[in-house]
């Protein structure tokens, strides 16, 4: 049996093995500490989307009492708007906002939690369908098989999307055939099965490709964005509803390891704050988008056109290809598509049954349709 070790060479390894624990071991936020978050955008300074990061961030900042701070950056301050999922992963930002569609690439049911058919769900029923109808595990699930390391949090319902910006009045579908037009997401696929020739371009370069013609058409997200892109000084009509983005929501996503890091009265404040923002955000919406709607048309002399049915039929009539195709290929995809499929047949049979149509009281009380 070995001779027992000199008592101080015995407290020394010990001191070495428990700084050596102490070094291995994830960092824990001591109480009293302030913790900062660089967050980063995929949005440009200026945009309404990047003043939404702002809100959550600034509600944080106050439920906290200042233990927590959120740095918001706009796109391109540190890593291009389509790197931020990775960034994140890797620890190079340690927040982001942005949208399910951007990580397309890297798996393309992703971009389901905002991007996708939604069979008749507007954004606020695709948020209940990750609260309430199995969304929020699927979504967990999918960040799980991808392997990257963060906590993902969907809210913020955006309203429809338009068809976007136009040079020419499409007629019908037809019109789609070899159109070079701009989107992002799993609606890529949609409009290719329509025959466009599809770019999928960030935020801030949309309205340079515009500018010089390397794109007939684009849409962005409508609205007070789209005019703060400058959108409307380019292009003078702009064609308003579709089936290719009518349910989306924004992403927060935060590295993992500095998130477990944080006590749980922190990250129930970040939940929190991201739920609050968001009722907040549809208020917003409301307010900015309606009053941008206006001034792009009576000031800027924008026209507003109604997609023709015959488009969203064929818009349709394109996703069923796209969900059969991407079913075909990814498993995952499919449990997605079976899960809000389900949930959409219950809860958009129920909205279209009980909610009264807004038009008719419109016309009653203000003589116009729009």
């Amino acid at each position: 049996m070995p001779s027992a070790l000199p008592p101080d060479v015995g407290r020394r390894r010990f001191v070495l093995a428990l700084a050596a624990g102490t070094l291995a071991a994830p960092a824990v936020v001591r109480a009293g500490e302030v913790q900062t978050f660089r967050l980063q955008t995929a949005w440009p300074a200026a945009n309404l989307y990047n003043e939404f990061a702002g809100d959550f961030a600034r509600k944080v900042g106050e439920m906290s009492g200042g233990r927590l701070r959120i740095d918001v950056l706009p796109a391109g301050s540190v890593v291009p708007p389509f790197s931020l999922l990775e960034a994140v992963h890797k620890g190079i930002v340690d927040a982001a906002h942005s949208v399910p569609g951007y990580w397309y690439g890297k798996n393309p049911a992703y971009a389901l939690f905002g991007n996708g058919p939604s069979f008749g769900m507007d954004g606020n029923l695709l948020l209940a369908w990750i609260e309430h109808g199995g969304g929020r595990q699927l979504y967990e699930e999918l960040q799980r098989t991808m392997k990257f390391e963060v906590h993902g949090i969907l809210y913020g319902s955006m309203p429809t999307q338009p068809l976007g910006w136009f040079r020419k009045e499409p007629k019908s579908d037809a019109d789609f055939r070899r159109l070079r037009y701009r989107t992002s997401g799993l609606a890529v696929d949609m409009y290719k099965e329509m025959g466009a020739e599809v770019l999928s371009l960030p935020a801030a370069d949309i309205r340079q490709a515009l500018q010089s013609g390397i794109l007939d058409a684009a849409e962005f997200v409508g609205g007070t964005p789209d005019r703060q892109l400058g959108l409307p000084e380019v292009l003078k009509l702009c064609m308003l509803q579709s089936y290719h983005q009518p349910a989306e929501c924004f992403e927060l996503l935060l590295n993992r390891r500095k998130f477990e890091a944080l006590p749980p009265e922190l990250k129930a404040i970040i939940d929190n704050a991201a739920r609050a923002a968001s009722a907040e955000m549809a208020w917003k919406i409301a307010h900015t988008y309606s009053r941008d709607h206006q001034a792009m048309r009576e000031a800027q002399q924008v026209r507003f056109a109604r997609t023709p049915q015959s488009i969203l039929e064929a818009q349709l009539r394109a996703w069923d290809r796209v969900i059969r195709n991407k079913s075909q290929d990814n498993p995952l995809f499919a449990k997605i598509i079976d899960s809000q499929r389900a949930w959409a047949a219950r809860v958009v049979g129920w909205e279209n049954e009980v909610v009264v149509r807004s038009d008719l009281a419109y016309r009653h009380y203000f003589g116009r349709t729009a």
